[in-house]
């Protein structure tokens, strides 16, 4: 899986027009301006995390990620939200960002519909650390921000969902309009499931024609050079809450039997446990420096039938118990 996350020069004008200092925040992030000026800037997922978290630090104002995500200018957009913003229904293009997103970044976005509320969950799938929370308050409201200019409505928000602590909570509820929930174990937007069958008055069927043909096309490009091993984590990502991982769940979505996937896997110097392991480890990192659940309900959303199991296996994982590693992480 390609880690490269673009770094577009717009990124720094807009930067500056909320009144950051740019210079500044590329010296804290260690990004030279160069990098910005290719044909084709990009940074890895540690370079773009840091990026945005010099941006929280010199930030003089903790709203500066809800003004970035507000209405991105047409030429700002990807290609994966205009195919999005033209599509016959919300639900259908949020399908399509969903689906397009990867050939921007590896940024999984999954839309799962259950007991009348729709979930869409955002996930860096090669980050070490969580994203900045600046970064998730721009990304939501670009999203919200989206959905709300396509059907021309103020589209309501049942809830947003953070993988962080506590923090600016009427801050984001003033600017969402809803519940905030904190210490979630992935970033989410709920949305109404009847919200999805609203139609897109920014609806462009022939623009579609146009560029999704060039969209499937990098998808089935991206699609080859993606390795086995790319599709059980991103499997692994989508299935892991709560839930024992089995290797025979995972390659049944795969489309194989659990023997096959197992053997391909070999092939590529690696196994289903590794994936597993890699997995799990990132994500408990994740959850034990940004929210304050316990350990216990880490270990049963990474899907460790008990504590001890999970503590034994950060250790080998760390070198030290979950608190301990938090407290250092604090």
């Amino acid at each position: 899986m390609s880690d490269l996350v673009p770094l577009p020069a717009v990124l720094l004008d807009r930067l500056a027009r909320v009144g950051l200092d740019v210079e500044a925040i590329l010296a804290r992030a260690k990004i030279p301006r160069s990098r910005f000026n290719d044909a084709a800037p990009h940074g890895t997922t540690a370079e773009f995390f840091a990026l945005w978290r010099a941006v929280e630090e010199t930030a003089q104002g903790e709203d500066i990620g809800l003004r970035l995500g507000v209405d991105t200018p047409a030429h700002q957009q990807t290609i994966a939200s205009l195919a999005a913003l033209h599509s016959p229904t919300l639900g259908e293009g949020l399908e399509k960002l969903a689906r397009y997103k990867r050939l921007v970044c590896p940024e999984q976005i999954t839309i799962r519909v259950t007991r009348g509320e729709a979930r869409i969950r955002f996930e860096w799938l090669l980050a070490e650390g969580h994203p900045p929370a600046m970064l998730i308050d721009c990304i939501f409201t670009s999203i919200v921000s989206l959905a709300r200019r396509g059907t021309g409505t103020a589209l309501g928000v049942r809830r947003l969902e953070l993988t962080r602590r506590r923090a600016n909570e009427a801050m984001l509820r003033q600017h969402f309009g809803c519940d905030i929930r904190f210490d979630a174990p992935f970033d989410t937007i709920v949305l109404d499931e009847k919200a999805l069958a609203l139609p897109m008055v920014t609806h462009n069927a022939q623009l579609l024609a146009l560029i999704v043909p060039g969209l499937e096309s990098a998808l089935e490009r991206d699609g080859s050079s993606r390795s086995l091993a790319d599709d059980v984590r991103s499997a692994l990502h989508q299935g892991i809450c709560g839930e024992r991982p089995a290797v025979g769940k995972v390659a049944k979505s795969l489309g194989m039997s659990p023997r096959t996937l197992q053997r391909r896997l070999g092939e590529l110097g690696t196994s289903y446990q590794k994936l597993l392991d890699d997995v799990r480890r990132r994500s408990a990192r994740r959850l034990l420096a940004n929210t304050d659940l316990g350990a216990g309900e880490v270990a049963f959303l990474l899907g460790f039938e008990e504590l001890n199991s999970f503590t034994r296996a950060f250790h080998v994982w760390e070198g030290t118990t979950p608190t301990r590693w938090r407290a250092n992480a604090r």
